[in-house]
């Protein structure tokens, strides 16, 4: 997969997940932006060798949430 389609993955993800975080907690686009933004999830998003960009961004608003929740990206027990 060429770097533009990736990138453009990663793209629509991060949108999606500042409308999540938007709906969840009523805060502004920009408020919601720079959350995100600032997250671990975000730096490993971006990170094309960690392959977040594949999953779907349901499950990566779920790891946002973790590390909101834990102050940092755990791994949780299953």
């Amino acid at each position: 997969m060429n770097e533009n389609k990736i990138r453009t993955m990663i793209g629509v993800v991060t949108a999606n997940i500042i409308l999540f975080i938007i709906e969840d907690t009523f805060i502004s686009t920009a408020e919601a932006m720079n959350e995100f933004y600032n997250s671990e999830v975000f730096d490993r998003l971006c990170d094309i060798e960690t392959g977040l960009y594949r999953e779907s961004s349901g499950y990566v608003y779920d790891l946002y949430q973790i590390e909101k929740e834990h102050g940092r990206l755990v791994q949780l027990e299953i």
